[in-house]
């Protein structure tokens, strides 16, 4: 997420109440969570088994507990809690901010789109033109959506993405402050929950087509041209290029990648990063010819072990 205007670093630090190394006049342009981070970003990092992946990111200012060595053009503050105080960032430039009607009048609404009955549009919603947004739909604030797409009855684009850490009282919700892009000529079936970005956005590729039940995780990217069959699951943070097709029930993990046109059967569970043009199948996925070689070797299992006795 982009600050209204760039901040320095000592200001930073006195609107966090932390401490700050490196130069007092050093800018910060914008916050993201790490997967998301582009130069000029702040991110935060509070476990070391992260340190280094902060530090050598693309983020210009590292929001970290420990006292480390500051990298050459880098800016770094120090907190007792960074999950707390990034959740400050998103609670002081991204407010959460009570709706006073369904449709809000600060939405843009493009010329031949309809909107039927029972909708839900947030502040600075974009819907592009002859889209169809059916009953009970709800889209929340700073969605983008493109021209000619479908939105079939009762999904929600654009809640907050699934980000906790766990505390001594309880699960802390990482606050989402990021959006949710869709691109032209997008369909996406009943009751589907597309989350925003924690801090950037969640993008659904041009052309792609997302069957009922199907949920798109925080931060993740769809390709385009893209098939998601009833019931996938895609966690935060995971990229998708371009025609995958995931059929019925298919699980993702977070932050992986998947190739172009690559194809995962139904019920696969993706746990690993997958190459383009391949088909996929079982759990975990695995290139689906040599999972049915597996199978069928495992049905000669029993005959075989029969042999063995009866050799004895």
């Amino acid at each position: 997420m982009d600050f209204p205007k760039a901040i320095k670093l000592a200001e930073l630090a006195e609107l966090l109440n932390c401490e700050f190394r490196g130069s007092p006049e050093h800018l910060c342009y914008g916050f993201n969570e790490i997967h998301r981070v582009r130069p000029g970003d702040l991110v935060f990092v509070d476990h070391p088994k992260y340190y280094q992946k902060a530090l050598e990111s693309a983020a210009t200012t590292v929001l970290i507990n420990q006292e480390v060595a500051v990298p050459e053009n880098k800016g770094i503050l120090i907190s007792d809690d960074p999950f707390r105080d990034f959740n400050k960032l998103s609670k002081i430039y991204a407010a959460f901010k009570p709706a006073d009607s369904a449709v809000s009048p600060k939405a843009k609404i493009g010329e031949g789109t309809i909107i039927q009955p029972g909708c839900f549009i947030g502040e600075e919603v974009e819907i592009g033109k002859d889209c169809i947004i059916h009953a009970n739909v709800s889209i929340h604030s700073k969605t983008k959506i493109g021209d000619r797409v479908v939105i079939q009855a009762n999904s929600v684009i654009g809640s907050d993405g699934f980000y906790y850490k766990k505390r001594a009282e309880g699960f802390d919700r990482l606050l989402s402050s990021g959006s949710v892009i869709i691109e032209d000529d997008v369909e996406i079936g009943a009751s589907c929950t597309i989350d925003r970005g924690v801090s950037a956005e969640t993008i659904i590729g041009k052309g792609s087509k997302l069957d009922n039940a199907v949920h798109i995780g925080h931060d993740s990217i769809i390709g385009s041209n893209c098939l998601l069959a009833a019931q996938v699951g895609v966690a935060g943070c995971t990229s998708l290029g371009n025609e995958v097709t995931l059929w019925g029930q298919v699980g993702v993990g977070s932050g992986l990648s998947i190739g172009d046109k690559a194809v995962v059967l139904a019920q696969s569970g993706v746990s690993k990063s997958l190459a383009g043009g391949k088909t996929y199948f079982g759990y975990p996925a695995d290139e689906a010819r040599k999972r049915h070689r597996e199978m069928a070797s495992l049905r000669l299992l029993p005959e075989i072990i029969n042999r063995i006795e009866l050799e004895e």
